[in-house]
């Protein structure tokens, strides 16, 4: 099934509104942190994600803008145990995070420990949605068989997470077009896609038309 013919966007402030600014990289210095979050405020993203150790600054250099302050868990790759996961999310909830990127657990859902991968992403679900934040899954698409995608896509969904996202950028492969069109297949219309790693407005129109 194709997804929905969607009504273009009329504006670049339409466009900003779909862009997550990822400020992630190791490397990053407090002061380019705080660049970028200034570059996100002028251009009235939607929001800004940061490293867990930044997320207090990210918090006050937001304050009084509309692009709300998020972060990631279990960031890059999902490895830790569900009860390390559930303490990061907590803990960033509590220092003024409205959004998470939680990292699905990779290794589970590459061994199909399906039932982990379920429960995991329920408790985060429900410790993100009592705080009133948003919860986007991070599937890492360049790891997974086309069978594991659609397996994530209906785990996600019994989790009523908010986003499907498609990549973290530190895997060796990014997410494709068909990647985007194969989640937007399996995912009920009211779960968000974020595409990762995308850098031109073309690309940026390509993905919105895939959904």
């Amino acid at each position: 099934m194709e997804p929905p013919v969607r009504p273009p966007l009329a504006s670049l402030q339409d466009m900003a509104q779909m862009i997550d600014h990822a400020l992630v990289k190791p490397e990053l210095t407090c002061e380019q942190v705080v660049e970028g979050l200034e570059l996100a405020k002028r251009c009235h993203v939607a929001s800004a994600t940061v490293r867990p150790c930044d997320i207090e600054l990210a918090v006050r250099v937001l304050e009084g803008s509309p692009v709300r302050p998020a972060s990631v868990s279990g960031f890059p790759h999902g490895s830790e145990n569900t009860a390390t996961k559930l303490y990061e999310t907590r803990d960033l909830l509590r220092r003024g995070a409205k959004e998470i990127d939680m990292v699905v657990a990779i290794s589970k859902l590459l061994s199909r420990e399906f039932q982990h991968v379920q429960v995991e992403l329920l408790q985060v679900s429900e410790l993100c949605h009592k705080e009133g934040a948003v919860l986007k899954v991070i599937l890492e698409t360049g790891y997974l068989t086309d069978e594991l995608k659609i397996i994530a896509c209906r785990s996600a969904a019994r989790a009523e997470v908010d986003f499907v996202q498609t990549a973290t950028g530190f895997a060796p492969a990014e997410a494709t077009i068909e990647d985007l069109k194969l989640l937007r297949k399996h995912l009920r219309e009211e779960i968000g896609i974020k595409a990762a790693g995308l850098r031109t407005v073309d690309q940026v129109m390509e993905a919105y038309a895939a959904g």
